[in-house]
């Protein structure tokens, strides 16, 4: 299958190249990219596809049901609630994606938010930058280890989490209703439901797939719930958390800060609430990012395509819920 028609909805890569290398035994040739990430734009280069390349862009019902000749949807990352998994497997076009590629990044990205968070590194930074050497101004600080880390979801992310946090002498805890006891029990951690785990925590990092059910789980009424000395780190989805309701909450005192890679809307309009506060540090959607894991992202996911392409399993297909 030499003439495969490969769409691309969008992408944040510098370049295709280790995916068009993954392809190259599908197309040399027709690898076609989408002007913007609307619909219509998609429907231009994907309509006649034989697969569509996917990141951030929105593959709904209408998408797909435009598709007529896609066999396979392959998305770079690790979730994907960007694409409408049933009408695809309607359709009966294969889903695939990348669940194991940033495993080592994220949980770092994760580690190091808590970190600079905890000893207030950023704001330390920038009065230091401005030639202001304050250390009382960066008080209270609380000893890290003996502290309590709230994992929510203990997934493979969070998995390689509770190691890191260990070696800080930090006691780990989560709420995941789907992972085996057995899981909990060799990790050393302590399973709990949500409600204690807000209330235990000095440290909550948040791992949660990003439903109907976990949309804005961190709002006010959450928030109350935690201490007011906790921080909240997410890497996970930007809508897991109600950014008003937390600039609100931490205005009250409800909780210390907050450490964001992901917000509700990327990039960030010039009104939203937590820009230029001290104590939120945001970073720009990087926490998956390494070259290596670059690497892996693009040809894990091509990979798994040409195989489907060429009648085969995929590694790592996604299933309807």
């Amino acid at each position: 299958m030499s003439n495969s028609i490969i769409a691309v909805a969008d992408s944040v890569f510098p370049s295709l190249d280790l995916a068009k290398k993954a392809l190259s035994g599908q197309t040399s040739e027709d690898f076609r990219m989408s002007n913007d990430t609307s619909a219509e734009s998609i429907l231009a280069v994907a309509a006649d596809a034989d697969a569509l390349l996917v990141t951030y862009s929105q593959i709904n019902a209408e998408v797909i049901t435009g598709l007529k000749n896609c066999k396979a949807i392959g998305r770079f990352g690790i979730g994907t609630d960007n694409i409408d998994i049933t009408a695809a497997t309607e359709k009966g076009i294969t889903v695939c994606y990348a669940p194991v590629y940033c495993l080592d990044e994220v949980s770092d990205h994760a580690m190091a938010l808590l970190l600079a968070c905890a000893r207030k590194i950023p704001f330390a930074n920038a009065r230091a930058a401005q030639g202001r050497w304050e250390m009382p101004a960066v008080a209270p600080i609380g000893r890290i280890r003996g502290k309590t880390l709230g994992l929510i979801g203990l997934g493979n992310i969070p998995q390689k989490i509770v190691g890191k946090a260990q070696a800080f002498g930090i006691n780990v805890i989560a709420s995941d209703p789907y992972c085996p006891d057995e899981i909990f029990s060799k990790l050393d951690v302590g399973k709990v439901e949500l409600n204690d785990l807000l209330s235990q925590s000095d440290f909550i990092s948040v791992h949660a797939p990003l439903t109907s059910e976990t949309e804005n789980m961190f709002n006010m009424d959450a928030f109350k719930k935690m201490k007011n000395s906790a921080y909240l780190i997410n890497t996970a989805r930007g809508p897991l958390v109600e950014i008003n309701d937390l600039a609100a909450a931490l205005d009250a005192g409800e909780l210390a800060g907050a450490g964001l890679d992901v917000l509700p809307e990327e990039p960030p309009t010039k009104n939203n609430p937590l820009l230029g506060r001290e104590d939120v540090v945001l970073t720009p959607h990087t926490g998956f990012y390494s070259e290596d894991a670059l690497l892996d992202l693009q040809t894990t996911v091509a990979t798994d395509v040409a195989t489907i392409l060429s009648g085969g399993e995929p590694k790592y297909p996604v299933k309807p819920s």
